[in-house]
């Protein structure tokens, strides 16, 4: 069990980064890297539902988008937030775990969207390779996957800074971090092109890449 079933911290964790400016700038940056068109869009890692809001405000168009956490607290608030929009479907699912299609979807199309934000840096770094190329089996070609994430500064010192400028001084003992480079890489090595970090702030990256058309 992970500290993200303690409710106390996930409400905290919710205000606190809610408030981050340089959060809300990542955020609008993701939104500008959506397809024009959106009718599926899947978030890895959904938390309260805060980018599939921001998905559906700007591409209201969307029919249908997968959300998928393993955290209780953080599910209700997604499923409270979405409880009257049949659009969104919240799953309790570990990203430890190979994502799969819901029963009785196989060989339908895919996405044209799969985002994540401040999710995948938790996992070990062959399992985000390997769900990179997850992502890219879950997109239809042309498809987008645009990932939020917290990322490796070049020196502890830089780090620190980074921890300390977003109110978390010491970082998180859960987090596995990884640099943008190597992600991008991977990224590559999964079938995505136009692979690039589109953002950065300090420990903050836009990571963006496209599923071949």
């Amino acid at each position: 069990m992970t500290s993200w079933s303690d409710a106390t911290k996930v409400h905290e964790y919710v205000g606190r980064v809610g408030r981050l400016e340089a959060r809300k700038e990542g955020e609008r940056e993701l939104v500008e890297v959506l397809p024009q068109r959106v009718r599926h869009a899947i978030d890895l890692g959904c938390g309260d539902g805060r980018l599939i809001s921001l998905i559906l405000d700007a591409r209201p168009e969307t029919t249908r988008v997968r959300g998928l956490d393993s955290s209780a607290p953080m599910l209700e608030l997604a499923r409270n937030r979405f409880a009257d929009d049949e659009r969104v479907t919240i799953e309790e699912h570990d990203l430890n775990f190979p994502v799969a299609e819901p029963e009785g979807t196989a060989g339908t199309a895919g996405a044209d969207v799969v985002v994540s934000g401040f999710a995948i840096h938790h996992l070990r770094h062959e399992r985000k390779r390997s769900l990179f190329e997850e992502v890219v089996g879950a997109l239809h070609p042309g498809g987008v996957f645009a990932n939020l994430e917290i990322v490796q500064c070049a020196t502890p010192e830089l780090d620190a800074e980074f921890q300390r400028r977003i109110d978390r001084p010491g970082g998180d003992p859960e987090d596995i971090l990884a640099a943008v480079e190597p992600q991008l890489e991977w990224m590559r090595d999964a079938g995505l092109v136009q692979v690039d970090c589109n953002w950065r702030w300090r420990g903050m990256a836009l990571l963006v890449g496209q599923k071949p058309a």
